[in-house]
């Protein structure tokens, strides 16, 4: 089961300066409404095509706008062989910063 993790684990993360590599799995027009400083955007329907973008040495840190599309991408990243953790309830629940 793929691990899960909070926003504001993420946010601490980030704040922490450790590095975290989070992907966003919104559309591109979803993300224009604004992103978590420093995510790539690989919408859910590209990531297959996209994995070689991927470092298999990196976890990453998988969110959406809900949380149900990260639970598939999640599920798509590790079984190509990627460290994953799903962020719980996307960006709706995400209360800080955003670019």
């Amino acid at each position: 089961m793929v691990k899960q993790v909070t926003p504001e684990e993420v946010a601490q993360r980030l704040q922490r300066g450790e590095e975290v590599t989070v992907i966003d799995v919104r559309e591109n027009r979803e993300v224009v409404a604004g992103k978590i400083p420093g995510a790539m955007n690989i919408p859910l329907g590209q990531l297959a095509l996209r994995k070689s973008e991927l470092d298999k040495d990196k976890k990453y840190v998988i969110t959406c706008q809900s949380g149900n599309r990260s639970k598939a991408a999640c599920g798509l990243l590790e079984a190509l062989g990627y460290e994953v953790e799903d962020m719980i309830g996307g960006m709706n629940n995400w209360s800080n910063e955003t670019e």
